[in-house]
């Protein structure tokens, strides 16, 4: 394996967790489609089950896996990562782990949509009860903490309202009350925010997102910052089977090698947007941590490289001048996700956090006229036009 620890950030993009492959000399990771491996004699099997070396069935291990949980690892400065089926297939992995009967988990408000629902419509079935909150302010989170609480999750920047969690405040919160800070960093990417540094346990990811970026996987990885840790992580997961599939990892590690060079040109096209939308006579507002109007502004210089390529707006006549404006758009693509190299735009209120009730989505700031776009790598002039003219029309 490479020793890239000490090398820049797009050089442990493209190299960390990557190898020629011996037998071949390939320089791209096999992809090793493999429901099973043989073991050269019974010992040899036996001392792969004890735990030694060796692969056995690909829901326990695959090198093709295994090669991007190393790379999203060290990009995270984690001691392992656990490749996951999906970015739901992570969140429960958490959730599983660190959950219980009788215990309590406080999450951000306005989480991924599916994040929450799962928490308050299923494992109320198990005994476990949750609390959200503004995590914005940390206060919020410390209130919160009850003697039972075993889990703070919180997702900064938070989707869909772009509001930012300190983590220090919050990792220092969660372990003052015996408990563990998980973070979804999904929109700001390992190249961006590195939660792991400022006092998180485990940090997950959806990777189908800006980690892939190409729109055509669904995927999820954890990280976690102890062995022992990863351990708990990866026993529940192997168990429970929402293991990655090899192909799936193989996408993922094509992808991942773009992503600075991907996020640097939509930073840049979101950033140049945002700054324009601010000042258009038909924008009530905006959420960007990139612009000084954002509350967080001076948080999110603090503990992020930039600020990111997804921001929410609001314009002037609400829900119907937003529908207008996402009904006629021609260069981003009226879809949920986000993270891709292509503009997205979307009504989260409807569409991704449609199962939240409406007095709860509204206490989190996710209102009838919010607009989220996540910006690509299309040319800056052509989204620019497409949403003036299409601001004109309302």
């Amino acid at each position: 394996m490479k020793n890239i620890d000490s090398r820049g950030a797009m050089t442990r993009i493209i190299h960390a967790g990557q190898h020629v492959d011996e037998q071949t000399g390939a320089v791209a990771t096999p992809i090793y489609q493999t429901s099973t491996f043989a073991f050269k004699d019974a010992d040899h099997g036996a001392a792969c089950f004890r735990g030694e070396p060796g692969y056995k069935y690909t829901r326990l291990g695959n090198p093709t896996t295994e090669a991007l949980e190393q790379n999203i690892a060290q990009l995270e400065g984690g001691c392992g990562g656990l490749g996951a089926a999906s970015g739901m297939a992570a969140v429960n992995m958490v959730y599983l782990t660190f959950l219980g009967q009788g215990t309590h988990m406080v999450g951000t408000e306005s989480l991924y949509g599916p994040s929450r629902m799962v928490i308050e419509n299923e494992y109320p079935r198990f005994g476990v009860e949750a609390s959200f909150v503004d995590s914005s302010d940390a206060q919020n989170v410390a209130d919160a903490m009850r003697e039972n609480t075993k889990l703070v999750y919180v997702e900064t920047p938070a989707n869909p309202t772009l509001k930012l969690t300190d983590l220090a405040a919050c990792a220092e919160i969660a372990h003052d009350g015996g408990a563990i800070l998980a973070v979804d960093n999904t929109f700001a990417s390992p190249y961006l925010q590195n939660p792991l540094e400022l006092g998180a346990d485990v940090v997950l990811h959806s990777m189908t997102k800006f980690i892939n970026g190409h729109t055509d996987v669904v995927a999820g990885m954890v990280v976690a910052k102890d062995p022992a840790m990863l351990a708990r992580l990866r026993k529940v997961h192997v168990n429970f089977g929402g293991t990655m599939d090899p192909h799936q990892a193989w996408l993922v590690l094509r992808g991942v090698k773009s992503l600075g060079l991907r996020m640097d040109r939509a930073q840049e096209n979101a950033m140049k947007l945002a700054t324009w939308l601010e000042k258009h006579p038909k924008v009530s507002w905006i959420r960007y941590p990139g612009l000084e109007s954002h509350p967080q502004y001076e948080l999110g210089r603090k503990q992020m490289r930039g600020p990111g390529a997804v921001f929410s707006f609001g314009v002037k006549g609400g829900l119907e001048a937003g529908k207008t404006v996402i009904n006629n758009v021609e260069v981003p693509t009226l879809a949920v996700s986000l993270g891709g190299i292509e503009t997205l735009i979307e009504h989260p209120a409807s569409m991704t956090h449609a199962g939240i009730p409406a007095e709860e989505k509204l206490a989190a700031g996710i209102t009838d006229d919010l607009v989220r776009i996540a910006v690509g790598c299309e040319t800056y002039e052509d989204l620019q036009g497409d949403i003036e003219r299409v601001l004109d029309l309302i």
